[in-house]
C-alpha cells in the first residue's frame, strides 16, 4: 500500500471541501477556490475532519494514482490556506527587476526590457532589485510561472549570470583559461 496515499489529509477550520460523484473536488478557503477532477477509481471519504483516499485494488495503475491523488488534494488544501511562493535571484552586473503596476520589468542583458504580465491568480513581489518572488494558491501554476521567468535568462555556467531559483547551485565551468594543454 502507498505510504503517502494512506496518510489522512487534515482539513483545517475555515476550509470547505466538496466532493461530487464524479470525483470533482472543490476546495474553498480563505485565499480562494481550487477545483480539480480526480480518477473515478480513487475513493475519497471524509471522516472526523480528515479526508482519506483509498484505492479499489493493487493494480499498477491504482497504486500509481493512490499517492498522486492524495498529494494533489493536500496541495489544494495547503494552497487555499497558506498559498505557495517561489523565490528567484537575479545575478549579473546591471541585471535587475522592477515593477510597473502589476507588470514585471526585467533588465537582463538584452537590448530591450522584458515585460511579463502575471496570469490570473499569480502575483509578483520584489525584495530589492535582484530578488523576486512568485506567489499564488495553485502550486503547479506558481512553479510554472517561476520557470517561465527563469527561462528569460537562465544562469550560464561560465560567470553564473542569469535568473536562478533561490538556493540553486549553478555548476561553473573553467572556460578558456582552465583548458588543459
Amino acid at each position: 500500500m502507498s505510504r503517502i496515499g494512506r496518510k489522512p489529509i487534515p482539513v483545517p477550520s475555515g476550509v470547505d471541501v466538496q466532493v461530487s460523484a464524479e470525483n470533482e473536488v472543490v476546495v474553498t478557503g480563505p485565499r480562494g477556490t481550487l477545483t480539480s477532477t480526480f480518477d473515478r477509481d480513487m475513493a475519497l471519504s471524509r471522516e472526523n475532519g480528515e479526508i482519506l483516499v483509498s484505492r479499489p485494488d493493487d493494480a499498477r495503475q491504482h497504486r500509481a494514482l493512490h499517492g498522486l491523488t492524495r498529494s494533489l488534494l493536500n496541495n489544494m488544501i495547503v494552497g487555499v490556506t497558506d498559498g505557495y511562493r517561489k523565490n528567484l535571484e537575479i545575478q549579473g552586473v546591471g541585471y535587475r527587476a522592477a515593477m510597473d503596476g502589476q507588470t514585471l520589468v526585467l533588465n537582463v542583458g538584452y537590448s530591450h526590457q522584458v515585460r511579463m504580465e502575471p496570469p490570473p491568480g499569480i502575483s509578483y513581489a520584489l525584495d530589492g532589485p535582484t530578488r523576486l518572488s512568485v506567489a499564488g494558491i495553485d502550486k503547479q501554476q506558481v512553479g510554472e510561472e517561476a520557470a517561465r521567468i527563469r527561462r528569460v535568462r537562465p544562469p550560464e555556467p561560465y560567470k553564473g549570470k542569469g535568473i536562478r531559483y533561490q538556493g540553486e547551485v549553478v555548476r561553473r565551468k573553467a572556460g578558456k583559461a582552465g583548458k588543459a594543454k
